[in-house]
């Protein structure tokens, strides 16, 4: 594996921590108890390495984080999860690895979520589609441990060499006799056990001996096989599982609040009379007002606490706020679109030169120049914010659906000035995440509730409008694209321009240009064979809340430049596929990294991880064969569109058949995606993965749009911000994992599915119907046309 895995991660130890009970209540204290410490190692995961910490700013992270394994005298294997789970399996993906490598039964393992708790824990942000990638060889080398503990213990009871022994399927038997003993049997003499001596995973030239040997693929019974079960999907199709909105504790009051309806605003005064008439009202609270940056923190406003939730909204509609709205108060949608027009027509901030761009634009034989637009877009989760908090002896305890459980525990502890001992946060599972529930604003809005009622237990509820009005959005952009060709049709200068506001405004005053990570997103890693290229970035002030949303800057880049890719072919007269194919030039290693300061690689080390053009090849191939590209005649009003793209690792190309009608109406008869994301732990879970990345970006690219009016969100419900619907979700989606062996490093999963998928719409809308559309979403323009 090894040589990609060594440069990645180092566990630093595993450890016999039985006898300690630091897990007491979560794993079984009174068998074996392991845990691996594992230890940052190289450039990948260097301090000054960008990763997101637990308010959302890169930092190094904590340096010795923890998973743990248990089994039980009765033969329950628990497996300790530190990520959060949204939908996307990490609660079955992560311990079916530590299962299979030491050949525990997978209907007597058992999961057991991890509360924040950095220190124990390490990062639990579930964010970057990195958390198996991350943790696949800690995961294995724990289970390895745990196997060859068991197996000893078996050799030293029945008086024979361990190499006389050999488990399999959560019992060891003695090859020579067949006698068998049960995991459960076992696990008290296990405990006493030293640890195996680990596989160092140091960085270096050779592989070092291995003294606790992992399990060749062929052996594996869980991981890459289909039809294993998810941990949670029982208690999910019948209705037993626990999100945040589903919590209730005895004596429990429900909280909604007024908050500020532009960023930067608040209460300028308020009449609370009418409200404190409503039945069952309780309490009425005003919130702090944030200090700027905001980072995560609350918006403010007011909050009504009540017995019930309805007389609580009923109470928050009877109140009378005037507002200050700040210094946003003006910000309008349209008029900041003409502005970032403006200046993506401007030279911008130069981020990769190569060659001379203007002297061969010059030059060109036919010069193609076209500006994309996509708006802002709300997480709009099925499952809104919500959270719960009770204090008892100046100790806060909160349950609530987050992705960064790290960064809702320090918020709590700061907004109730408790130290962080005193601070528990249970994770849920997640109604859909999408990088909202990163943001921890309403657990401290409960925490705020909590101690405003003398610590009894508070619920915060976000209705869809709260959610709606209060997201922290995706952010808008402007990409101006221009091309210059040659008499053959070949693309001799390019330039890209992307004008958007950052999400690090979150976090600094006025920032204006995209932060290194949001341009390493597919902005100054374009990875076409062209010699004369200008890759800038034009300033944009932040007018809102700009937060990370599901594949973040990759959909606004992915868009533009895959849009883009087609009309140059079509300007040339060529085929799209092999048009991209020869745009993309022949498989090779780009050297990106180095002509691009502070090269963003998705957190990773990019000689482990480099932009490999044949891999990117590669998925435009399969995925257009098997879309039946050039050979599959489709129906008169129907076309296909292409788009490829690169993305936290790995490598995605979706082919889309749309049908136009003559009243300018869409459908998806069929999606083709094709990913190569390395080897895979859940294909089951990988599928399921860009089956939804299809439905995401359809609704990127036919519906979703936030609009601002006086500083105002515009849309309220699901109603007027559009998401598919079942009507128009593809009536086929096919989805192509290349396969990869365990020898190279796994690549993300949750968000590159996403980027490729609006491009490849409006590509396939150009084919059937001639028209081009650049500014998302698709909306009526057609139909104002027909």
């Amino acid at each position: 594996m090894t040589q990609h895995i060594r440069e990645i991660v180092s566990v630093s130890g595993i450890e016999n921590v039985s006898r300690r009970g630091i897990l007491k209540g979560i794993l079984s204290t009174t068998g074996l108890v392991l845990a691996v410490h594992v230890m940052p190692s190289g450039p990948a995961l260097a301090d000054d390495a960008p990763k997101w910490g637990a308010q959302g700013m890169p930092h190094g992270t904590v340096n010795n984080p923890l998973a743990f394994v248990s089994i039980a005298p009765d033969g329950t294997v628990t497996i300790v999860c530190h990520r959060s789970d949204m939908g996307q399996g990490v609660r079955t993906g992560m311990p079916l690895i530590v299962a299979d490598e030491m050949e525990a039964d997978w209907a007597k393992v058992k999961v057991a979520q991890a509360p924040g708790d950095e220190v124990k824990y390490g990062n639990q942000d579930t964010d970057g589609s990195r958390s198996t990638r991350h943790f696949f060889m800690p995961m294995r080398q724990v289970g390895a441990a745990a196997r060859m503990m068991l197996e000893a213990a078996a050799a030293k009871r029945w008086g024979v060499d361990v190499s006389d022994v050999e488990a399999k399927n959560h019992e060891v038997i003695q090859k020579s006799t067949g006698k068998k003993l049960g995991y459960g049997e076992l696990a008290a003499d296990a405990s006493t056990m030293g640890v195996p001596s680990n596989v160092s995973l140091e960085k270096t030239g050779a592989a070092t001996p291995v003294s606790l040997p992992l399990k060749d693929p062929s052996q594996f019974r869980y991981i890459g096989k289909e039809g294993t079960n998810i941990v949670d999907g029982f208690n999910i199709t019948t209705g037993r599982a626990i999100y945040g909105q589903d919590v209730r504790l005895p004596g429990t009051k429900y909280a909604v609040i007024a908050r500020p309806p532009v960023m930067g605003g608040k209460v300028a005064s308020y009449d609370a009379t009418d409200a404190k008439k409503v039945p069952g009202i309780v309490q009425i609270v005003e919130m702090p007002t944030p200090s700027y940056p905001m980072k995560f923190q609350p918006s403010g406003g007011i909050a009504v606490i009540a017995d019930n939730t309805w007389a609580a909204i009923q109470g928050r509609n009877a109140l009378k706020i005037k507002w200050d709205d700040g210094p946003h108060g003006t910000y309008d949608s349209q008029a900041y679109r003409a502005e970032m027009e403006a200046t993506a027509r401007q030279p911008g901030m130069i981020l990769r030169s190569d060659g001379d761009f203007a002297a061969a634009y010059a030059s060109a034989d036919k010069k193609i120049e076209a500006e994309y637009y996509i708006p802002h877009n709300a997480h709009a989760t099925m499952e809104p914010p919500s959270a719960t908090c009770r204090i008892v002896d100046g100790k806060a305890e909160v349950w609530t659906s987050v992705q960064s459980p790290q960064a809702a525990h320090d918020m709590v502890a700061a907004y109730l000035a408790l130290p962080p001992e005193n601070v528990t946060v249970n994770v849920t599972l997640l109604g859909g995440g999408f990088g909202r529930k990163s943001k921890p604003d309403f657990a401290a809005e409960a925490a705020l509730c909590s101690k405003a009622m003398g610590g009894a237990p508070v619920k915060v509820v976000w209705t869809r409008e709260d959610d709606i009005h209060n997201d922290f959005y995706h952010t808008v952009s402007v990409e101006r694209l221009e091309a210059g060709l040659d008499k053959d049709g070949h693309v001799v200068a390019w330039r890209h321009n992307s004008v958007a506001p950052t999400i690090f405004a979150l976090f600094m005053a006025d920032p204006k240009h995209e932060a290194p990570l949001e341009q390493g997103m597919g902005l100054v890693d374009m990875p076409f064979d062209i010699k004369n290229v200008s890759i800038e970035n034009g300033e944009a002030e932040a007018h809102t809340k700009i937060g990370w949303w599901r594949s973040v800057s990759n959909v606004p880049h992915g868009f533009a430049i895959q849009s883009f890719v087609a009309e140059l072919a079509a300007a040339a007269g060529k085929d799209q596929k092999e048009f991209l194919l020869d745009l993309i030039g022949p498989a090779r290693i780009l050297d990106v990294p180095q002509k691009v300061k502070d090269f963003w690689d998705y957190g990773e080390n990019p000689e482990v991880y480099p932009i490999d053009t044949g891999r990117l090849r590669n998925v435009v191939e399969l995925v257009t064969e098997k879309a039946g590209w050039g050979k599959r005649e489709v129906p008169k009003g129907h076309g296909l569109g292409l788009a490829v793209h690169r993305s936290f690792v790995s490598y995605v190309a979706a082919v889309i058949e749309a049908a136009v009608d003559e009243k300018g109406n869409i459908t998806v008869p069929r999606v083709d995606i094709c990913v190569d994301c390395g080897p895979i732990v859940n294909p089951d879970r990988v599928r399921s993965q860009f089956e939804g990345a299809v439905v995401m970006g359809l609704g990127v690219g036919l519906l979703n749009e936030i609009s601002f009016k006086e500083g105002r969100v515009q849309q309220s419900n699901l109603d007027d911000y559009q998401v598919l619907r079942i009507s128009e979700a593809p009536r086929e989606t096919h989805v192509y994992i290349v396969p990869r062996g365990y020898d190279m490093p796994m690549g993300g999963v949750g968000e590159p599915g996403v980027p490729p998928v609006a491009p490849a719409l409006m590509n396939a809308i150009f084919a059937a119907s001639g028209k081009r559309i650049r500014s998302l979403p698709l909306g009526q323009q057609l139909a104002s046309k027909a």
